[in-house]
């Protein structure tokens, strides 16, 4: 039995004047990006990396562009000790990247930190301390002044050690569980450690604000940010970053708002990984940014690739409906979404338009190394004639009149449910070759000649239906009701010819191809499909006839009304 009542608000509002951030719409520019996957993110593994896979890794997150990483733990782990030493001592921190490690507020902790950062061109100590009330009431026993004092004599000796260890270092600070810390309390807290540090504009500090459980809805977390970022000494040389958490699932809400009300700097993971629900997902981040216009300063162009590197250092798995990264993101398999979005795509390269506005597909799949074939239209027993007409289209060149298209649809959506699987353009091409394309007829034309008079035209045709040669004459307005009059006089059969659609496939010239496409009509309604290619484009056209007639009359897929 579920019981709420055992649940309270564990978190502390600030004053509701601590709301100017509700007042912007959109974030102006990319925040600092630090990545923590090789320490938080590492950590929450249940097989930790290797010293190999976090190399590999780390030069992944060198190659997207992060200018911070938190490598480590070092004074916790021997590997995260050794990894860093790895990385410095053969040269493998860039010059404009600056590596950061976390320390506990323990004199001990501290100076094995500054130990593994010796000779590093230029480290972040992120020292910290937990500040919150359950932490002070339930693990440290001790008061608010008592916590503090651990944070300050924290700040003195990383200040002490920076100035002994040749070095170029930077300082952050966290009140570790500060969603669950009074406000007024981590602020004084927060002040006594600047105070200490003496930012100034040659000692930028770093103020961390950590969503280490998420226990609010994100607009509590932003005003909250915004009473630091109003009322912290030393604002001016203060870097105010976010470190959320996911527990309530609305971590990258949290660092949104957040970055409204003014944090500049944001903590995170590639796709999310961390302590359990995991990080902010810096993917989904700057990638929310992109799709608002504003350049994330990050290189997200190649997302398999990352997907990958990501799957098989971590052993972790990028879930299929992952915002942006996810295989099926940008998938459509509902016909009436593929229609629209196959109907977007044509108005978007027809009006030559640079500005993206698609239905249902919020970026351009491209801008990240997706494809609009393998990625876009998915055909399932779901997909409708939009869709799949757009991938001939897009992939062979093919272009059905609506009828015919909703005719193939129809057939594509049977085999899919029938086979219980997806089709690949490939599937849906021999679909459409199989069942429509150049069918070889029982009833062939073996040689034909025109002749033009007025606004008729004459045709003596030779056809040949099992070996037998028939030669007659007929006349229509053009070439293909010539042919057409003299098939329905050779068979006796009766239809009307009611579609026909032609286009060119490729080159130019005497290189190009033809398609033509044809649908006959029985007096019953009923239609029946053909097409034709040819480079010549009556032989084109009499193929699609050919090929409609032998679909009519020897049992071919006819249309589901």
């Amino acid at each position: 039995m579920m019981d709420s009542s055992k649940y309270r608000v564990g978190y502390f509002p600030v004053d509701h004047k601590y709301s100017k951030w509700v007042k912007k719409d959109h974030i102006e520019k990319a925040p600092v990006w630090c990545s923590v996957d090789m320490r938080d993110g590492n950590q929450s593994l249940v097989i930790p990396m290797s010293l190999e896979e976090k190399i590999e890794y780390f030069k992944v997150l060198l190659e997207i562009g992060f200018k911070e990483i938190e490598v480590g733990f070092p004074a916790a782990s021997e590997t995260e000790y050794e990894f860093l030493r790895a990385i410095i001592d053969n040269g493998m921190i860039p010059d404009d990247v600056t590596v950061q490690v976390l320390t506990q507020c323990r004199e001990h902790i501290i100076r094995k930190t500054f130990e593994a950062c010796k000779g590093a061109p230029n480290a972040i100590i992120h020292f910290y301390n937990s500040v919150s009330v359950a932490q002070r009431e339930q693990v440290f026993k001790k008061s608010k002044e008592e916590i503090k004092q651990i944070a300050v004599e924290g700040a003195k000796l990383v200040k002490k050690l920076a100035s002994e260890y040749e070095g170029n270092f930077r300082f952050e600070y966290s009140p570790e569980s500060f969603t669950g810390t009074e406000p007024e309390y981590a602020l004084d807290v927060c002040n006594a450690v600047l105070d200490v540090l003496e930012p100034n504009e040659n000692n930028n500090v770093i103020i961390n604000l950590p969503v280490t459980v998420e226990l609010s809805m994100p607009h509590v977390y932003a005003s909250q940010v915004e009473y630091m970022s109003e009322n912290l000494k030393y604002r001016e040389f203060v870097t105010i970053s976010l470190h959320p958490h996911n527990d309530r699932g609305t971590s990258v809400a949290d660092t949104e708002l957040a970055l409204l009300a003014g944090a500049q700097r944001v903590e995170g993971t590639l796709f999310g990984n961390g302590e359990r629900t995991g990080n902010v997902d810096i993917i989904t981040l700057a990638m929310n940014m992109y799709s608002h216009g504003v350049d994330p300063k990050l290189n997200l162009s190649n997302m398999n690739y990352l997907v990958e590197k990501y799957e098989k250092c971590t052993g972790m798995r990028v879930y299929e409906r992952a915002p942006y990264s996810g295989a099926l993101v940008f998938a459509a398999f509902s016909g009436g979404h593929q229609d629209a979005i196959a109907k977007g795509m044509s108005f978007r390269n027809a009006n030559g338009l640079h500005q993206w506005n698609v239905p249902y597909i919020p970026i351009d799949p491209m801008d990240i190394g997706r494809t609009y074939e393998a990625d876009i239209i998915r055909v399932n027993s779901q997909s409708g004639k939009g869709g799949i007409g757009y991938l001939l289209e897009q992939n062979y060149g093919y272009t059905l009149p609506s009828k015919m298209r909703e005719h193939l649809s129809y057939l594509c959506k049977s085999i899919s449910d029938r086979e219980h699987r997806e089709l690949k353009a490939e599937d849906v091409l021999n679909i459409f070759t199989e069942n429509y394309l150049n069918i070889d007829s029982t009833v062939k034309v073996a040689d034909y000649k025109f002749l033009r008079e007025n606004d008729s035209v004459k045709i003596n045709i030779t056809f040949e239906r099992d070996g037998v040669k028939s030669t007659l004459e007929a006349e229509g307005n053009g070439s293909l009701s010539a042919v057409n009059n003299a098939l329905k006089a050779y068979t006796g059969e009766e239809y009307t010819l009611q579609v026909f659609t032609q286009h060119s496939m490729q080159g130019q010239g005497s290189n190009s191809v033809a398609a033509s496409y044809i649908g006959l009509e029985r007096k019953n309604g009923t239609m029946y499909w053909g097409a034709g290619t040819d480079t010549d484009v009556i032989r084109a056209s009499t193929k699609a006839l050919l090929s409609a007639f032998h679909n009519m009359t020897s049992g071919g897929k006819r249309s589901w009304e």
